[in-house]
């Protein structure tokens, strides 16, 4: 049940690039395995409503499709600007832990991660599948440019931003019949 947040600290940390195709209604998806740091070694989710925090670790153009590898900027100060722009946040509705690489191979229409990507998440830590995240995207009625904090840094999905973001009259990216279509058409897909 989905409760009405008015405001939060908790974020995901993703690529610039994939926040970008979430707040454009490009895609529902993203793809988790884990950072480094998360607790006990592997991905789980700490929330379901979450700020989108975009990041520019380790963020690879040869890893995406090609669509997307040319929207990857460098950020002049290194790994993560001086301030981190929030545009959105999300319900993620969906967690579906997937582990055939052929299924995640069927889902390439879904997601802005090219084949050489999925190949190289289910090879590292093989036991583990790969976490299918389906999230519904809402864009903020203003966009929040918060100052970058060194905590916020570092190889892990979580965080809590220091101030809390209002999400009163945000609007869905998508409609939801809209989004109710594509959730089908991957379950459809991932269940092959």
């Amino acid at each position: 049940m989905l409760t009405e947040l008015t405001q939060t600290v908790h974020t995901l940390k993703e690529w610039a690039v994939a926040i970008n195709a979430l707040e454009t209604g490009k895609t529902i998806m993203l793809l988790r395995k884990g950072g480094i740091h998360e607790k006990n070694g592997r991905f789980q989710v700490a929330q379901e409503q979450v700020l989108l925090y975009p990041t520019y670790e380790h963020q690879q153009p040869s890893l995406l499709k090609a669509e997307y590898a040319n929207l990857v900027q460098p950020v002049p100060s290194g790994w993560h600007p001086e301030t981190v722009r929030i545009g959105s946040w999300a319900q993620i509705t969906d967690i579906l832990p997937i582990s055939d690489e052929e299924i995640v191979k069927g889902l390439l229409p879904f997601h802005i991660w090219n084949d050489n990507f999925i190949s190289d998440r289910l090879k590292w830590k093989p036991k583990q599948p790969i976490f299918i995240l389906l999230l519904r995207a809402y864009k903020l009625p203003q966009v929040q440019e918060i100052p970058y904090n060194a905590e916020y840094g570092g190889c892990k999905s979580w965080i809590d931003i220091t101030s809390p973001i209002q999400l009163q009259n945000s609007q869905p990216v998508l409609s939801n019949s809209d989004y109710r279509q594509i959730v089908e058409e991957i379950k459809v897909t991932g269940n092959r």
